[in-house]
């Protein structure tokens, strides 16, 4: 199919771009290089990005504290009229901004438009919160005393961003900061830098219009060397956001942590559905499916384990094979088409490599794998099926692409249930059953030791209203709803005196 550009022009994205946005303006040096974003949609060339470099970053950061000073001091209810302006900014340009997410990054086209409507709801989302910083009142042991805790902006928060959702995770990070009284430093990644340009280009008019602070939402774009690791090291970075690996995600920790700094980890995830003698097939299969081949297998919330009782064994086998045959893959711009490509060659050699691994140890392929001719991109694959055991290596680790291990489980649901939990990660989990037994047990603390744990639904497409994130290597942070905003913020616990004796706690007695 033809592509119109069109969308490039509605978002001021044509030549080469500045690697810094402070807001109000595009700046930073041009002497580092560039990031070629190419689509793996048709492997063209959509734009450059220069690089910053480590003076534009520290300029930056001098900057965004600058920002802070002022930005702490608005009141909550007018930093959240700045987010909904915002907010009604993005509704405006919810289609260029959906289609350059699917060509840039080559989600499907209504997967694109749903990130841009997750970045419209957080911001909803975010104007109601602007009013509800709640903090405690506490009863004092010393007569006349009140006690109570209250909220404070954090300071400059880092947010490190991953490809495959381009632009709905900085919204999380930064418009529930920006209420909290918090700037931002985004970092996006260097294989959607475009979008992240798209984003700022879209909202510098409502904070010019609102006279935000330079800096108080700004964008920098980098290695890691110039840009990663000084954020990690930063001590005028109190918080990193990060969203990626694993890998990624200990290497944040550390450096973070090694300055007593706080860092909101949203790492790999190992999902699985387990679908117990009880389950409803007919409503399983689309979050089976979808879960497994939506954005190509690329979300952290990807289904990528499907754990079956024995007794529904082969029917289930049976329906994916059939479900599997009738997925049509091409242009995620295309809205006929299910499946778009991986992010780029690279992400197609590792899938390989992890179907080779699977092979070797034992297990079988029984549908697809294949790299697919006839795109110019080269990044088009056919999702395949592998029957496996949870034991494998490969099955304990995450492959960023659409593979479904197919295993089977006997006995009681404790057993599909310990198996699911059997790998290092731990965000999302469903189970499909009609047995309220086997859902509350799925749900209680013996249950499933993921972050989300569903019931009747699949592992992919949180809600914005709770909180998300998982357990174990997956990192342990929370962003979005419920409340996620206390990350971004920190605790005062207040004594006020208002006698006339200073009495002490715990009774003890201090004359002079």
């Amino acid at each position: 199919m033809t592509i119109s550009m069109d969308f490039l022009d509605k978002l001021g994205i044509r030549g080469d771009v500045d690697a810094i946005h402070t807001g109000l303006k595009a700046m930073g040096s041009r002497n580092k290089g560039a990031f070629e974003s190419f689509s793996p949609v048709d492997g063209k060339l959509i734009g450059k990005v220069f690089k910053a470099s480590k003076s534009d970053y520290d300029s930056l950061v001098k900057l965004s504290q600058s920002a802070f000073v002022e930005w702490r001091s608005v009141p909550a209810p007018k930093r959240g009229e700045v987010v909904r302006q915002i907010g009604n900014k993005l509704r405006e340009y919810k289609e260029p901004l959906g289609k350059l997410v699917s060509y840039e990054m080559g989600k499907s086209l209504q997967e694109g438009l749903g990130e841009v409507q997750e970045m419209i709801d957080i911001a909803d989302f975010a104007v109601g919160l602007a009013r509800q910083l709640y903090g405690l009142t506490m009863h004092s042991e010393r007569p006349s005393h009140r006690m109570y805790e209250q909220w404070h902006p954090l300071g400059v928060v880092g947010i490190i961003s991953a490809f495959n959702f381009p632009v709905a995770v900085w919204s999380w990070n930064s418009f529930i900061a920006m209420v909290c009284g918090d700037v931002s430093i985004w970092k996006p990644s260097e294989k959607t830098p475009l979008s992240a340009v798209a984003c700022f280009n879209i909202i510098k008019d409502v904070l010019a219009a609102n006279k935000v602070p330079e800096g108080t939402l700004s964008m920098i774009v980098g290695d890691v060397a110039e840009v990663g690791e000084p954020m990690l090291a930063d001590e005028r970075v109190p918080l990193v956001s990060a969203t990626g690996s694993c890998r990624m995600g200990k290497r944040v920790a550390e450096v973070v942590g090694k300055r007593l700094g706080r860092s909101l980890l949203e790492l790999g995830g190992n999902n699985a559905i387990i679908l117990t003698e009880h389950a409803n097939l007919q409503l399983a299969a689309p979050g089976i499916v979808f879960g497994a081949v939506g954005t190509c297998g690329q979300r952290c919330t990807t289904t990528r384990r499907l754990i079956v009782h024995e007794s529904i064994y082969d029917k289930v086998k049976e329906m994916l094979l059939k479900a599997y045959g009738g997925l049509r893959i091409g242009s995620p711009l295309d809205e006929k088409n299910h499946v778009g490509p991986l992010i780029d060659k690279d992400a197609v050699a590792l899938m390989q490599k992890a179907l080779g691994q699977a092979k070797a140890e034992g297990g079988k392929v029984i549908f697809g794998g294949e790299v697919l001719d006839g795109f110019d991109s080269g990044c088009y694959v056919k999702p395949a099926i592998v029957e496996a055991k949870n034991s494998m290596s490969v099955v304990q680790e995450e492959t960023f692409a659409p593979i479904l291990y197919l295993m089977k489980y006997s006995g009681a649901v404790e057993d599909g249930i310990k198996m699911q939990n059997d790998v290092k990660q731990g965000l999302s989990s469903a189970i499909f059953t009609d047995s309220i037994r086997q859902a509350e047990a799925f749900l209680s603390a013996l249950g499933s030791d993921c972050g989300i744990a569903n019931v009747n639904i699949g592992t992919s497409g949180a809600e914005i209203g709770g909180a998300f994130g998982g357990e174990k290597e997956t990192g342990g942070g929370r962003e979005s709803g419920s409340d996620s905003w206390r990350a971004y913020m920190r605790r005062q616990t207040n004594t006020i005196n208002y006698s006339t004796h200073l009495p002490l706690a715990q009774g003890i007695k201090f004359d002079i």
